[in-house]
């Protein structure tokens, strides 16, 4: 019995060794998402070719596939149960919107006050004077 237990539990170390070509591989996806990034944005400064937004949309979307990788890979939740996956993505998923929400209140509450606010219309429209440089004083004379 002690060597079918031997050869029982060497199997079952074995079975669960440490494998680097899952890690190897992460960090190759992640490094071809970073290269392309950096590719699409030293190309937008030399030649400009997309918009702003939309790069800033595909930025995004590249963050949040490398978000994804180490995610999955690095905290083991690939191999978790949909529920467990989906417990923890739902919140993240709201916090999200909740952030963007938000944002566009804060940027509508900004624009309804500077166009309601009679006063803060007046003073914008109102011309700024150049200030007056006060003569300087001589040293020694009063």
């Amino acid at each position: 019995m002690d060597s079918a237990t031997a050869v029982q539990h060497t199997q079952h170390s074995d079975k669960h060794s440490f494998d680097t070509r899952i890690i190897w591989r992460t960090f190759w996806v992640l490094t071809a998402i970073t290269v392309f990034e950096l590719f699409i944005a030293i190309l937008y400064y030399e030649t400009d070719f997309l918009p702003k937004h939309i790069l800033n949309g595909v930025f995004i979307i590249m963050t949040l596939a490398k978000a994804f990788f180490i995610i999955a890979e690095f905290m083991h939740l690939r191999h978790e149960i949909k529920n467990m996956i989906m417990v923890l993505a739902v919140p993240a998923l709201l916090f999200i919107w909740f952030v963007i929400a938000f944002m566009g209140d804060g940027v509508s509450y900004r624009h309804l006050r500077n166009r309601y606010d009679r006063y803060q219309y007046e003073q914008s429209k109102t011309p700024v004077k150049k200030a007056e440089k006060p003569e300087a004083k001589k040293p020694g004379v009063e």
